[in-house]
């Protein structure tokens, strides 16, 4: 019975909160909407067929987030720096492109990578080609020696692909 109402509980929760704090009330009207919200895209999910996520190692996700708090905290760091024009390399500063070959297929392995990515100041996920699996980034401050594929391959896609896959 449950079940056919919430069929996927934690989104439902998740969205549920997600509206009461981007409203910033809990008035009536806000928490309507937020039940409304939170009844509805179950059941859009429920028509769609959306396979659920299956997490393979769960308590490497613990890990997987303490290492993008971290390199958040670092990369904001970095780009204040860079914004400010206090980084001793700001001569030599260069924005540019790079592609990272990932061998992770998983869709919500991908996702979460793009928005770990997207999230951390001074990278920007731009492309995913899906038949040959080349990440396209855009770096603020390339620096000589930087190996972004070791970086995102070692810190980002090992973990999400024990998680996922």
């Amino acid at each position: 019975m449950i079940r056919a109402v919430l069929p996927h509980p934690i989104l439902s929760l998740g969205l549920f909160g997600a509206s009461l704090l981007l409203s910033g009330s809990t008035a009536a009207p806000s928490l309507a909407l937020a039940l409304l919200m939170a009844l509805a895209a179950p059941q859009i999910m429920r028509v769609l067929d959306v396979e659920p996520v299956r997490l393979k190692k769960p308590l490497t996700l613990l890990s997987f987030a303490a290492v993008v708090a971290l390199d958040i905290v670092r990369s904001n760091w970095e780009v204040a720096l860079v914004v400010l024009g206090l980084n001793a390399s700001r001569d030599s500063r260069v924005s540019g492109f790079v592609h990272i070959p990932l061998e992770m297929r998983d869709r919500y392995g991908l996702a979460v990578l793009a928005v770990v990515i997207t999230s951390t100041p001074g990278t920007i996920w731009v492309e995913y080609e899906d038949a040959t699996g080349v990440l396209l980034l855009h770096i603020l401050d390339l620096q000589d020696g930087d190996d972004w594929a070791e970086r995102i391959k070692n810190r980002y896609e090992r973990r999400l692909m024990e998680i996922f896959e």
